[in-house]
């Protein structure tokens, strides 16, 4: 059955990647829905990059498949270039930017590349918001800009689909806000988008699903909501009898309480206030209640572990194509 017909953007079974005796990518399966964003994260050479590329259709798997899928058709008003396969786009490392051509000049060479006429360039400069910067220098543009200019040329031809290889890197916390409302809407539009990233902070709000990778393995794969629930924010109690607590913030469903190495007890889910009454009950003093959130790059560093640089991929420049960045026609 084809991921198009079970509603399916991107599918990835049983996928491995070898590189003479090293595994980039060991056994991998997940799939991700159409109209939502999926979020691929894990520390670096932990196999991302090696499954973004097989998704473009840059590298072929040693065994497994990975497969994308969608309407097949171009929407917006128009089939540039006479084509209605464009359907995934895709941005990767390096970014491909020229630093002494503008940033129209940069679109008008690829549109021309993938026969896609240049009224689409000043639209794909308008959606990235880059309208204004058009006539600037690819060097003169902050790391911001410059992604959202290989966005824009990944836009071209309109696809439904993206692969965005560390999008989030370099960019400060207004870029990052900016690409994942865009990321939103464009899933409300009904397309897709899988984001990769060794950071799990700055691609968690705009994730309906992760997928967490460690040394070429999936370790999580599931919803934001379900990771936090695994991993959750804690308030930290300095209590008299700390088991006398315990016992009764359960006995009114708080179960999730854990006694610290230094005598400490740590809570999940409930509030400062359920348990000041928790210990009232219990006769218990309290010396003092200090919140614990868990940042999500604990909760990624938690459940994976760092590649040695020894184990990098042996040739793997020598085995890699040189990659088409952007707008890879599927």
């Amino acid at each position: 059955m084809s991921a198009a017909r079970t509603g399916l953007a991107f599918s990835v079974r049983a996928l491995s990647k070898r590189y003479d005796l090293v595994s980039a990518v060991d056994n991998v399966s997940f799939t991700v829905a159409s109209g939502s964003t999926a979020a691929l994260v894990g520390p670096p050479q932990s196999g991302k990059t090696t499954i973004a590329r097989i998704l473009l259709g840059l590298l072929e798997p040693t065994t497994g498949s990975a497969a994308v899928a969608g309407p097949g058709t171009h929407r917006g008003g128009g089939d540039p270039g006479g084509s209605s396969a464009r359907v995934v786009g895709g941005v990767l490392a390096p970014r491909g930017i020229h630093p002494g051509r503008t940033a129209r000049d940069q679109l008008r060479v690829y549109a021309a590349a993938a026969g896609v006429p240049d009224a689409r360039v000043g639209e794909v400069l308008a959606i990235v918001g880059l309208d204004t910067e058009a006539g600037t220098k690819g060097a003169a543009l902050s790391a911001g800009q410059q992604t959202r200019l290989a966005l824009a040329t990944a836009l071209l031809g309109d696809p439904p689909l993206l692969v965005l290889d560390e999008p989030m890197e370099g960019l400060d916390g207004a870029e990052r806000a900016w690409l994942q409302d865009f990321l939103r809407k464009h899933a409300q539009r009904g397309g897709s988008a899988l984001v990769t990233s060794t950071s799990l902070a700055a691609v968690l709000p705009g994730a309906d699903s992760v997928i967490v990778l460690s040394q070429g393995s999936v370790v999580y794969q599931g919803t934001p909501a379900r990771l936090r629930r695994g991993h959750p924010d804690r308030l930290v109690v300095a209590a008299s009898t700390p088991i006398a607590l315990a016992t009764t913030l359960a006995a009114r469903g708080f179960t999730d309480a854990v006694i610290r190495p230094d005598g400490r007890l740590a809570v999940a889910e409930a509030t400062e206030a359920e348990i000041r009454a928790a210990a009232a009950a219990a006769q218990v003093r309290l010396d003092s209640v200090i919140p614990d959130l868990i940042h999500p790059d604990r909760v990624l560093a938690s459940l994976t572990k760092l590649q040695a640089p020894a184990a990098h991929y042996a040739g793997l420049a020598g085995a890699t194509p040189q990659p088409t960045p952007y707008g890879i026609p599927r």
